[in-house]
C-alpha cells in the first residue's frame, strides 16, 4: 500500500511539473507577441500627447492672433472716428465767436489728435503680435503635420502587427487561463507569477541544459540532478529562483505544446 500512495504522489507531482512547463510555453509565447510590438504601443501614445499639446498650443497662439487683429480693427475704427471729430471740430471753428470757443475747440481737436497717435502706437504693438504669433504658428502647424504623419505610420505599423497576433493571443490568453486554473495549485502558481515577474525574460521554469539551469552557467550538482529527473517534488534553482524540469520532460512538452500552439496561430 505504501508503495502505490509513493507512486501516486510521484505521478502528481509529474502533472503539475508538465502543467506548469506548458504554462510557461504559452506565456512564453504571449511574451513574444508583446515583444514583436516593442516599444510601438509607448511610441503612439507619446506621439498621441505631443500632438494633443501641440493642438492646444495651436489653438491658444490661433486666438492670440485672432485678439490681436480684433484689437487693430477696434483701434483702425476709433482712428476713424477720431478724424471724423477733427473734420467736425475744424468746421466749427470757422464759426467761432470768441477765443474762449476757439480755444475749447482746439483742444478738443488736440486730445482726438492723441487718441490717434495712441491707438496707431497699439496698432503697431498688436501687429508685431500678428506678425510673429503667425510666424510662431505655421512653425507648430509644421511640425504638427510632421507629427501626425508620423503618429499615422507609427499606428499602421502597430495596427498591422495586432491584426496579425490579435487571435492568436486572445486565444492564448485563454489557454494561459485555463492551464493555470488546471494546476491546482495556488501556491505553486503564486511562486511561478511572483518568479516570472522579477526576471528579466519571464522565464520561472527552465530545462536542465549542459549541466546547468536554462540561462545558468552555474553547474547543477549531478545528484541534484538525478532528483529533478525523478520528478518527486518541485526543485528550485538555488542561483537563479528559477523552477527546475529535466530535459526529457521540456522536450516532450515543446513539442506537444508546439503543434497546439501552431494550431492557435
Amino acid at each position: 500500500m505504501a508503495k502505490k500512495t509513493n507512486t501516486a504522489k510521484t505521478t502528481g507531482v509529474e502533472e503539475k511539473l508538465r502543467s506548469l512547463y506548458d504554462l510557461q510555453i504559452v506565456d512564453r509565447r504571449i511574451d513574444e507577441i508583446r515583444n514583436l510590438r516593442g516599444e510601438l504601443p509607448l511610441e503612439v501614445q507619446d506621439l498621441e500627447d505631443e500632438i494633443a499639446g501641440m493642438k492646444t498650443r495651436l489653438s491658444k497662439v490661433d486666438e492670440e492672433v485672432t485678439s490681436a487683429k480684433t484689437e487693430i480693427k477696434g483701434h483702425k475704427q476709433l482712428i476713424k472716428a477720431c478724424q471724423e471729430k477733427i473734420l467736425k471740430y475744424e468746421e466749427q471753428q470757422k464759426n467761432v465767436r470768441n477765443n474762449r470757443e476757439f480755444d475749447a475747440i482746439a483742444k478738443e481737436t488736440e486730445y482726438q489728435e492723441l487718441e490717434i497717435q495712441l491707438a496707431e502706437k497699439h496698432i503697431g504693438e498688436f501687429e508685431v503680435v500678428v506678425e510673429t504669433r503667425g510666424l510662431l504658428l505655421t512653425t507648430i502647424q509644421e511640425k504638427y503635420e510632421e507629427r501626425q504623419s508620423h503618429l499615422e505610420f507609427k499606428k499602421g505599423e502597430l495596427d498591422s502587427i495586432v491584426n496579425e497576433t490579435e487571435k492568436e493571443e486572445k486565444l492564448l490568453l485563454e489557454r494561459s487561463e485555463s492551464l493555470a486554473k488546471a494546476l491546482s495549485d495556488d501556491r505553486l502558481l503564486a511562486a511561478y507569477n511572483r518568479i516570472r515577474s522579477k526576471v528579466n525574460n519571464g522565464l520561472a521554469v527552465v530545462s536542465i541544459e549542459r549541466g546547468a539551469s536554462g540561462g545558468s552557467y552555474f553547474t547543477i550538482p549531478p545528484q541534484r540532478q538525478m532528483e529533478i529527473a525523478q520528478r518527486k517534488k518541485i526543485m528550485i534553482d538555488e542561483h537563479s529562483g528559477r523552477i527546475l524540469v529535466d530535459p526529457d520532460l521540456a522536450q516532450q512538452e515543446e513539442a506537444k505544446m508546439a503543434k497546439e500552439i501552431a494550431s492557435l496561430s
